[in-house]
């Protein structure tokens, strides 16, 4: 279906179009993966950290640091870090050599909720993008880097 018929309207400006669509589209995707998540108990950008958390093999990061690599720049980032230590999925400490500093690492139980969350989370990106061959998700890619450099 197209985005005209999406959003119900006639005609749209070509760039207009393009700026729609993909918002609509990453709205869509956004919201499948939310429905993904919900039997974890788990937002999105809580799932976003954990992986960056994850992918510092075992150092720790910092709230910077995580807001740097965050998918969703508009995150509060460290509300997010407090309900992960609430869940014991993450913890936070006083870095030793610098007391103004806080470090942040995915715990041992972390690590194994996030093992079962990316089977599922994987299980549902090969779905949304099934309609696609290799060369497609390629030259998506390639616009939407293009895209972002204006």
């Amino acid at each position: 279906m197209s985005i005209e018929e999406q959003i119900k309207t006639n005609k749209i400006a070509v760039h207009k179009k393009a700026l729609i669509n993909t918002i609509y589209t990453a709205n869509f995707i956004n919201d499948e993966i939310s429905v993904a998540l919900k039997p974890f108990e788990i937002s999105i950008q809580q799932f976003n950290v954990l992986r960056i958390l994850k992918g510092q093999k075992d150092k720790p990061a910092n709230l910077s640091t995580i807001q740097e690599r965050m998918v969703s720049k508009m995150s509060n980032t460290t509300r997010i870090v407090d309900k992960l230590i609430e869940k014991d999925l993450v913890s936070r400490s006083t870095c030793k050599h610098n007391r103004r500093k806080v470090e942040i690492l995915i715990t041992e139980e972390g690590k194994k909720f996030l093992d079962q969350i990316n089977k599922k989370i994987e299980q549902k990106e090969i779905t949304l993008t099934k309609n696609l061959n290799t060369e497609e998700l390629n030259h998506i890619n390639q616009l939407l880097d293009k895209l972002r450099e204006s």
